[in-house]
């Protein structure tokens, strides 16, 4: 679902959501976020991971079509913010496995849009494990990563009424990744 915004030239970013499921708190970030880098002038597209149709990763088995795909739609973004729950401390196994299936046909989808991280949590830590994990991981596969990371706690306060972010300092960190990922791509 790509949404267009005001300019021609405007830079696209996509968007990695690791919960598949619709009223999860990072599905609500991601909503939040994909309205602020709208009103920032950029194009966004949410990125569902559950419509590449990933097994879980292992050697033997034969590359799914649905990694290619998810490769060619990730180099179409000039940037990709990925927003991750944070699963016992770490990143959850749906993530972690469309990264392992996309590093098979090589970096190069890394390597070629700027990424940003973010999380949402239920308690006040903001999901800071799970994004270091994420930073090492997108590092290691030589992705530029946003050295400004956006992580939400207490997130049942951390939103108002219309889903807008507005918890403090994570609202103000997300207008900063904005603006560092416009700079970059």
């Amino acid at each position: 679902m790509s949404s267009d915004a005001t300019s021609s030239n405007a830079k696209t970013i996509g968007f990695i959501c690791g919960s598949l499921r619709e009223e999860s708190i990072n599905k609500r970030l991601e909503k939040a976020l994909i309205k602020a880098f709208k009103r920032a002038g950029l194009k966004t597209t949410s990125i569902n991971l559950a419509a590449y149709d990933l097994p879980l990763y292992h050697g033997d088995l034969a590359m799914p079509a649905g990694v290619k795909k998810l490769v060619r739609k990730i180099k179409s973004c000039d940037g990709v913010v990925v927003v991750s729950p944070e699963y016992n401390g770490g990143l959850p196994p749906l993530l972690k496995n469309a990264i392992d299936w996309t590093s098979t046909v090589g970096t190069e989808h890394f390597k070629s849009a700027y990424w940003g991280i973010t999380s949402c949590t239920p308690g006040p830590m903001s999901g800071i494990m799970c994004m270091r994990q994420v930073n090492y991981i997108l590092m290691r596969v030589g992705a530029h990563v946003s050295p400004i990371q956006v992580g939400v706690g207490n997130a049942g306060r951390a939103f108002d009424a219309k889903g807008e972010l507005t918890a403090e300092p994570s609202a103000t960190l997300a207008q900063k990744l904005i603006e560092d990922m416009r700079a970059h791509i």
